[in-house]
């Protein structure tokens, strides 16, 4: 799965680093030992990925005709 950015890229790696440290069993075969290094070949793999939470949506807390309405 492609990535929005480079910064979710690196958070998702970390976080997934993070687990294997912890001793998560890795879910791709590597030659290195290295968590970080192990998390990117998983992402690459296409093993690794994450599902982005909609944060921009605006519920209102009072529901219906009770919502105000303001002039324009």
């Amino acid at each position: 799965r492609e990535f929005d950015s480079n910064f979710r890229y690196v958070l998702v790696a970390a976080r997934r680093a993070r687990q294997i440290q912890q001793g998560a069993q890795p879910l791709v075969v590597s030659r290195t030992t290295k968590p970080h290094k192990v998390a990117q070949e998983e992402i690459k793999a296409g093993k690794v990925g994450y599902i982005r939470r909609e944060t921009n949506v605006l519920r209102p807390e009072v529901e219906g005709p009770a919502i105000p309405r303001f002039a324009s």
